[in-house]
């Protein structure tokens, strides 16, 4: 599963976040080939260069099938892995595994939806897939996302001391980086009173503590290294990536940690560096919560010292060794589909291009690191995990 990625073989060309956060007279398909022109603009190509494609379960009709007929494409590689918001962080380490093989030479991934337009979102009761071998199991105690992030959020508070002001800062962290983005839902900054001041939703998460709803999508490309030498842009190429599955195992209940210690350490592993090393994180925050075991499972911190280590506003751009989110996250500016995996890679990618907000640009940042989550957390889930590096 952790094949590994040579350093010469695939770099990240093109990337771009559609700047919808509400479109009510669009279309998925029609948001899919947007955020599709806009990657191919941002990396100077054509749709006619595009020989592998990906996607996920946001993708409208069967897929891959129905979108590259929309989009007018001629793949000779397409895959569709479905893993939740982690997919597209996987298509991006599969693509690169693709061109490595000679199955493709330039490949798309995109992502789109419209949760917002249509009323619903991951906090929403979902009707349960009643083939699932989980659902009759799970499904009469109405498990849906916040209830299943609150508990692992309860249980972390319980086991190692964890407050709900801490928690708090990373909402807080959101909103700071927020500010600077045009584009993001809620550019207000907050303090961690007002945080917690917001309504409970599931104890202990606050509706400040969940991410937001919005239309929108995004997309980025990339290409061997040959054709991205002859590319206009600055070259990111990923040197590491892991990959996951977690889910509680029989009375095994570990629900204050998550995949992202196998997806991690193998990423790490692949790079040859080491959490120090990095200056810039995305980290998937469907919910505070999401961010802290993140943090602590791809080893930034210990097991049980996220609170600590997110307090303060120690992971605000310019305040502290890390920066984290400093486009405003899911948190405040962007979940598209309710899955929020592209948006980790594209702000991932603009610290790398320097291309980020001068507000909260990384200094010389060569190094950044893309995390992303599917599922649920204190349930069955996956994770992703990609390391790039500035060319």
């Amino acid at each position: 599963m952790n094949q590994i990625v040579n350093r010469a073989r695939a770099c990240i060309v093109g990337a771009y976040e559609h700047p919808t956060r509400h479109a009510p007279d669009k279309s998925v398909a029609q948001l899919h080939a947007e955020v599709a022109c806009g990657a191919l603009q941002d990396a100077g190509l054509n749709a006619a260069d595009i020989d592998g494609y990906f996607c996920a379960g946001d993708a409208p009709g069967l897929g891959p099938l129905s979108m590259v007929d929309y989009l007018g494409l001629k793949p000779r590689y397409v895959e569709s892995t479905d893993t939740g918001g982690s997919s597209y962080l996987i298509h991006v380490r599969h693509a690169a595994q693709a061109i490595e093989a000679g199955n493709c030479n330039v490949a798309l991934v995109t992502l789109a939806g419209r949760p917002r337009s249509e009323g619903s979102s991951g906090t929403q009761a979902r009707a349960y897939n009643l083939l699932a071998p989980e659902a009759p199991f799970e499904s009469p105690f109405g498990l849906v996302p916040i209830n299943s992030y609150a508990m692992a959020a309860q249980r972390h508070m319980h086991e190692f001391g964890t407050t709900a002001e801490q928690l708090a800062w990373i909402k807080v962290t959101a909103s700071h980086h927020a500010q600077h983005n045009p584009n993001a839902m809620l550019r207000n900054l907050v303090t961690v009173q007002e945080v917690l001041a917001s309504p409970l939703i599931a104890d202990p998460l606050h509706r400040m503590e969940c991410c937001v709803v919005s239309d929108g999508g995004g997309a980025v490309i990339l290409a061997r290294p040959e054709i991205a030498r002859t590319l206009k842009r600055p070259l990111v190429r990923l040197i590491g990536g892991g990959e996951s599955v977690g889910y509680i195992n029989s009375a095994r209940m570990e629900i204050t940690s998550s995949a992202a210690k196998q997806s991690g350490a193998a990423a790490f592993e692949q790079a040859g560096v080491r959490p120090s090393d990095i200056r810039y994180a995305s980290i998937y925050d469907s919910f505070t919560i999401t961010v802290l075991i993140q943090l602590e499972d791809l080893g930034f911190c210990a097991k049980g010292q996220g609170g600590r280590f997110v307090a303060d506003g120690k992971l605000i751009s310019g305040q502290g060794r890390l920066a984290i989110n400093t486009d405003g996250g899911g948190l405040c500016n962007n979940h598209p589909a309710n899955r929020g995996g592209m948006t980790k890679i594209i702000e991932a990618v603009r610290q790398l291009r320097g291309e980020a907000h001068p507000a909260v640009q990384i200094k010389d940042c060569a190094l950044a690191l893309a995390q992303g989550t599917g599922g649920m957390l204190g349930s069955r889930h996956a994770s992703a995990t990609l390391i790039m590096e500035r060319a």
